[in-house]
């Protein structure tokens, strides 16, 4: 019975994705650009199906994290990294506002990984 069950634990693990895609928002204090996204596009992210398909995680400019390799160095805030595996796949600088935001993102979505709109 105990291998039994350790087989289905197993089964179960290695049935979850292999990697996970995340939304890195690399942002400073007094960043005007970090502060509108924040009130536009912050509070729904998480319910969109962009924000299920890559949760949203916040970085600080000056601090870079050691576990995301960043293609090349983050000089704009805000600036929007598509990240899977800790490896940057595309990115976004600048807030362009939220009418061209969802379009642009959504399409470095699917250009770089599996995302596809309407899926969820």
């Amino acid at each position: 019975m105990p291998r039994a069950i350790f087989a289905m634990f197993f089964t179960l693990l290695t049935a979850l994705p292999a990697a996970a895609v995340e939304l890195v928002m690399v942002e400073q204090p007094g960043c005007v650009y970090c502060e509108r996204w924040d009130a536009e596009i912050a509070p729904i992210w998480p319910n969109s199906e962009a924000g299920q398909y890559a949760p949203l995680r916040r970085e600080r400019l000056r601090a870079p994290p050691q576990d995301v390799d960043y293609a090349r160095k983050v000089v704009f805030t805000p600036t929007f990294l598509i990240v899977e595996d800790g490896r940057e796949l595309a990115r976004l600088e600048g807030y362009p506002g939220g009418d061209f935001f969802w379009p642009l993102i959504e399409q470095l979505l699917e250009k770089h990984t599996g995302f596809e709109k309407g899926d969820s």
